[in-house]
């Protein structure tokens, strides 16, 4: 084209060239899309139309595959590109047939794109009108057969918490009881699948059975035995003769009447009366006596019983007798003849001690989880072994066992037991959460029990837990769903040292670590009849006084029911884990006898066979579990549902201030720190937890922060290495009759044994270090609500 656009010698010519050179252009472009070309087509032709006109060029022939040249009289060289014509305007056509010299060799027929546009923007129009008017229909007819439905109502309405604790009866837990006693002596995974069958008849929807393979210390083949050195008599641990025949009722209570994790074999030793086994009362034994590889007479209370056994094994004793003063217990009990079990297992499987025991787990050998021989004793045999008088008369003052000063005995205490390795089970039911599924209240009761003590106490939690889930479920089948997810677990192997609830824990610990909000004890609900007992975490004192002051409840017998402070003490059963190795805010109510406060505590670490209920004691005592599940339950939806966790931030400052009251110490730094502690709170409190609860400040971001910093504030007090049996958690006191920190109160126990403050430094650096970190803790929790509330402005 270069070479032809030089040679014209006309300059008008050149012009009409340029004009065909680009239609040919054009008519070359083969990947133009369709409509496009037609377009483009269409201009251009038209141009050639009218350069043909102007340039004398009225008679040509088109041929829709023949390439035409068009001459001139003028310049006879000129050749013009070829022009396909099957997209040239229709009115041209009409125009040149309109000359009498034109002859056609072409026929165009309609433009199919015009005739398909049409049709498409037909058939919209008529799917747009059909959608409309099936819309108004279904809009018209629903409106008229369905009325409106309410409003859903809020989260934490008092109405729906009330709608769903209505439907816990106490005839319906009767029931429950009755049939989950029916399984009394089976094997822990029987019970677990009765539970996985009746949680899942009540609609939960996610029941698993969770198996873990552990180390359990079962009794031996024949009972333990105690024999005087000097007259040859032999002992079972119910002060039974070995000699006289055992009776069939009573063989597996023998058998279970054991320290579980005890040494194993025979020591030959003389007795030694220690008392409680504290400081002083080893101090003093020390002065008087050789006490290397002796056996100690040890009573249980007022501390832990691992605690009291490791000073034990410190000062040198090779065994210890365990048994209850019949001072310590009420004068309605009358234990004089039982032995009992304990477990010196302070949680979890022995053999995978701070990781879980799944498949393929290292197994380490610690099936004595002490060097002492350990054995539990009945009453009446402790008196023949301290020559102690028999029992004082009912209205005589009790008096306290004690060993005569003047009298020494030496025995031989046998010790057998059996390590085995057993699968225990785990029922754990999820309730999905409807707005906040990854946080987690765990609701725990055990299901666990000793094959020879018959006893039922481990149905009462569970049945209350069940009747609960039965109640809960009523409400979700009508369309009703927590905020927050509820896991309900019941526990298997409790009574060997809370081995289930510890290995699913330290399975899901980086889990839980994170999402779980609380922790809600179901562990032995009904202990006795006079006195509701209420403990709590610091955080959740005051949730179980205003849900205490809200629901009724019911007490037997002839006494008005007692009402005792909520309290933050060392508590029974699985929620170990949870309160010293996760920091979770943890509850428990539970029904108890009016001298139960009276008592020495620890008591309930011995394990006693019990009798069975009778039908006529279910009918009355369940109104007692009735008020439980309620109270239990309105805790439950209140920590589920509230949009802002019902924790108490300032609670704990003052739980941590009234530890030192009346205290001897006076250090004057914790005292200031505790003092700052008080303030950061009262600030966190008053600026942050009331405009959190005003639902019109209530922005979720907000929302969210503040309780990440509820749910976290209890982990600042865990501090590590702890003396055995105390808590990790400094906010929970030994007992009611005890304010101060309960680690201080043993290192200064220890200072007085070892002549050495270096254990009581170490503790006021613990104590001090949580302090520091609860601090920050609050500080940078008012920070981010601070940058977030000025972002938002």
């Amino acid at each position: 084209m270069g070479e032809h656009e030089t040679s014209f010698p006309n300059p008008p010519l050149q012009g009409k060239k340029m004009v065909y050179h680009k239609v040919s252009e054009d008519q070359r472009t083969q990947y133009l899309d369709n409509d496009d070309l037609q377009a483009t087509s269409l201009e251009l032709e038209w141009d050639m139309e009218k350069e043909l006109e102007e340039s004398g060029f009225d008679h040509f022939q088109l041929d829709g595959t023949v390439h035409q040249q068009v001459g001139s009289t003028e310049n006879t060289g000129l050749d013009l590109e070829p022009i396909h014509t099957s997209v040239s305007p229709k009115g041209r056509f009409q125009r040149l047939q309109e000359d009498p010299d034109y002859v056609s060799h072409y026929t165009r027929p309609t433009p199919k794109s015009n005739r398909c546009s049409f049709c498409r923007i037909f058939k919209l129009f008529c799917t747009a009108m059909s959608l409309l008017i099936l819309g108004v229909l279904i809009g018209y007819y629903g409106h008229v057969q369905c009325p409106p439905s309410p409003p859903p109502p809020e989260p934490s309405d008092p109405h729906l918490s009330q709608e769903i604790l209505e439907e816990i009866k106490a005839k319906d837990l009767v029931q429950i009881f009755r049939d989950l006693i029916q399984l009394n002596g089976k094997e822990d995974r029987d019970i677990a699948m009765k539970l996985l069958a009746q949680w899942t008849s009540y609609g939960l929807e996610d029941v698993q059975l969770v198996n873990y393979s552990v180390l359990l210390d079962l009794p031996g083949s024949s009972p333990n035995t105690v024999t005087l050195n000097n007259t040859g008599e032999c002992f079972y641990p119910s002060g039974q003769l070995c000699k006289e025949e055992i009776q069939k009722l009573h063989s597996q209570d023998l058998l279970y009447s054991y320290a579980a994790y005890s040494a194993k074999g025979t020591l030959t030793g003389e007795v030694v009366d220690v008392q409680y086994g504290t400081a002083e009362d080893l101090l003093r034994i020390q002065n008087i006596a050789n006490i290397s590889r002796k056996i100690a007479v040890l009573k249980l209370g007022r501390l832990p019983l691992l605690y009291k056994l490791s000073l034990l094994e410190e000062v040198g004793f090779g065994g210890a007798l365990l048994y209850v003063d019949p001072c310590d217990l009420p004068k309605t009990e009358n234990l004089s003849e039982k032995a009992f079990m304990v477990s010196l297992n302070s949680g979890g499987d022995p053999s995978t001690p701070g990781y879980p025991s799944i498949d393929g787990s290292y197994k380490q050998n610690r099936s004595n989880l002490t060097s002492l021989l350990v054995q539990p004793i009945c009453e009446k045999l402790v008196r023949k072994l301290l020559s102690s008088p028999e029992k004082a008369g009912e209205n005589e003052a009790c008096m306290p066992l004690e060993l005569s000063a003047t009298e020494r005995k030496s025995v031989i205490l046998k010790v057998q037991s059996q390590p085995t390795y057993k699968t225990v089970t785990n029922v754990i039911g999820y309730l999905k959460g409807g707005t906040l599924p990854d946080r987690y209240v765990i609701v725990g009761s055990h299901h666990s029990t000793l094959n020879g003590f018959n006893s039922q106490q481990w149905a009462h939690g569970t049945a209350v837990m069940t009747a609960f889930i039965q109640a809960l479920m009523w409400k979700v089948k009508k369309g009703w769903r927590p905020d927050r997810t509820i896991i309900f677990c019941s526990w298997g192997e409790t009574v060997f040292g809370k081995i289930g609830s510890y290995e699913w824990a330290e399975d899901l610990k980086k889990v839980l670590q994170r999402n779980a909000v609380a922790y809600v004890s179901l562990h032995d609900p009904v202990r006795g009849k006079a006195i509701l007992h209420s403990i709590a975490s610091p955080s959740l004192q005051q949730l179980a006084t205003e849900v205490r002051k809200r629901h009724n409840f019911t007490c037997l017998g002839q006494d008005k029911c007692m009402e005792s402070n909520v309290s933050s003490v060392q508590m029974q059963g699985d929620s170990d884990y949870f309160i010293n190795h996760l920091g979770v805010p943890a509850l428990q109510f539970s029904y108890q006898d009016s001298t139960a406060l009276e008592t020495a505590s620890f008591l309930s670490e011995a394990l006693f066979p019990l009798h069975s209920t009778t039908s006529d004691e279910l009918e009355s005592s369940f109104r007692l579990h009735e008020s439980i599940a309620k109270l239990t339950g309105a805790v439950i939806l209140q920590i589920a549902n509230n949009p802002v966790l019902p924790f108490n931030a300032l609670d704990i400052a003052l739980e941590v201030q009234k530890s030192f009251k009346d205290d001897h110490l006076n250090i004057d730094h914790l005292l200031t720190m505790a003092y700052a502690l008080r303030e950061s709170a009262q600030l966190f409190q008053s600026d942050e937890m009331r405009p959190a609860n005003d639902p019109k400040e209530r922005a979720p971001t907000r929302v969210r922060m503040l309780n990440d910093v509820l749910q976290s504030l209890e982990k600042n007090f865990l501090v590590p290495q702890v003396p055995p049996g105390f808590y990790r958690n400094i906010l929970y006191r030994l007992d009611e009759r005890t304010h101060q920190f309960s680690v201080l109160l043993e290192a200064v126990e220890h200072c007085k044994l070892h002549q050495s403050n270096e254990t009581l430094q170490a503790a006021l650096s613990k104590v001090l270090n949580s302090f520091s970190s609860a601090q920050v803790s609050f500080n940078a929790g008012l920070d981010v609500f601070e940058v977030a509330v000025v972002g938002s402005k």
